[in-house]
């Protein structure tokens, strides 16, 4: 009885959920797709910072310890944390490349 009283609702709440989403006029929608292309933008740049920078700090953190470790391995070492850092600072490049499409997206007018 539980579960179908899940079904039911499982199957029910995005039919109600949905009649509203189809019930605004073209301009209140155009505005609505100008402001949610900034904040998606917004977020995209600033998440893929966020996370690059992580991602930057740790790599060079385990690289100093490994030539901390063993300074002998030190040219073994830096090429790699080299092209790794270069590779995570594409991932913030194709973040940034995201949002300027986004912003592009935003209507003139909103």
């Amino acid at each position: 009885m539980k579960k179908m009283w899940l079904r039911l609702l499982s199957f029910g709440a995005p039919l109600l959920a949905t009649a509203t989403a189809f019930a605004q006029d073209s301009a209140s929608n155009q505005q609505d797709v100008g402001k949610f292309a900034a904040l998606a933008a917004g977020l995209a740049i600033g998440i893929a910072a966020a996370g690059c920078g992580l991602g930057q700090g740790r790599a060079a953190a385990a690289a100093l310890e490994g030539i901390a470790r063993n300074p002998n391995a030190s040219d073994k070492l830096f090429t790699p944390m080299i092209l790794g850092l270069a590779l995570i600072e594409s991932l913030a490049i194709y973040a940034l490349v995201i949002a300027i499409m986004l912003l592009g997206k935003i209507p003139a007018g909103g």
